[in-house]
């Protein structure tokens, strides 16, 4: 693998006991690049984040930070690294302040000994510069974070994690909760974090949000990979064919053609099922 990557996995795989959550896994975050972690539940992605994160340790494989082989024992040991998790609860405390939230028990400070004190006007103006560099602008950081949108939210815990010297920044299923709109903005996001030079792991089950961000795509099926491709390597159809598993898709067709039988409402459903699982192939086969 090449030595400017930030972060590369090389052949992980992870136990629990007999049960194999994720065998030979092999990728590269780099920096001002997004690596896109693509795969349904229980794929495996959980697993990948934890890893990374440093609340579980692999069983086997290999894990560098900028070319040094390391085994994270605790998150804090992923964090003095440059590796920060956004998961998808946020870690955030609706009721407090944007800029409290920003934060959370490292603000800023004047004054010093027993007459040492936050300073707001400080951490308000930090926030809100860090906020406007991810391209929103808040007009009032005493504002609660529980009055922004989902997008919104998304946006400080990603600001947060960049302005504590974060260089890999892991997103765990940032859109999966989200509408269309808000969905879209915490994709710009996303290409903001990527521009200011982090290296960024969006871990996602939708293609249709990774393929226009991705740099790289690893697709993960019952905890195996089933590919870690460049962008020029797989266009957008062949992704969600490979994600969806070409086989369990004909699987599925047969059997709902199988449920149909004298059931006109599931057999209309059937054969267009059976109709976009042939577009998709014409289409991948073009490309």
């Amino acid at each position: 693998m090449s030595e400017s990557a930030l972060l590369e996995l090389e052949g992980i795989s992870k136990h629990y006991g007999n049960i194999i959550a994720l065998t030979g896994v092999t990728t590269s975050v780099r920096a001002g690049e997004v690596t896109c972690v693509l795969g349904d539940n229980g794929a495996g992605k959980s697993t990948f984040i934890k890893i990374i994160a440093g609340a579980h340790q692999q069983t086997h494989g290999v894990l560098r930070v900028e070319g040094e082989e390391v085994r994270f024992t605790s998150p804090r040991d992923a964090l003095e690294k440059g590796i920060a998790t956004v998961y998808q609860d946020l870690a955030v405390v609706p009721l407090m302040s944007v800029w409290r939230n920003f934060f959370l028990g490292s603000e800023p400070t004047r004054g010093w000994g027993p007459f040492r004190r936050v300073d707001q006007e400080k951490a308000a103006a930090i926030a809100k510069e860090e906020m406007a560099k991810m391209g929103i602008d808040i007009r009032d950081t005493e504002q609660a974070v529980g009055t922004l949108s989902g997008g919104e939210r998304q946006s400080v815990a990603i600001a947060r994690a960049a302005y504590f010297g974060a260089r890999v920044l892991i997103l765990d299923e940032p859109t999966s909760a989200l509408g269309v709109k808000q969905s879209g903005v915490v994709l710009r996001y996303i290409i903001e974090a990527r521009n200011r030079g982090l290296g960024v792991i969006f871990i996602t089950h939708n293609p249709n949000h990774a393929y226009p961000v991705g740099d790289r795509f690893l697709i993960l099926n019952r905890g195996q990979s089933m590919g870690n491709f460049a962008k020029d390597e797989i266009t957008r159809d062949e992704l969600i064919k490979m994600m969806a598993g070409g086989a369990e898709l004909e699987e599925l067709t047969r059997e709902l053609e199988a449920a149909s039988a004298g059931d006109e409402k599931l057999a209309a459903v059937a054969q267009e099922f059976a109709h976009e699982i042939d577009e998709l192939d014409e289409r991948a086969e073009h490309h």
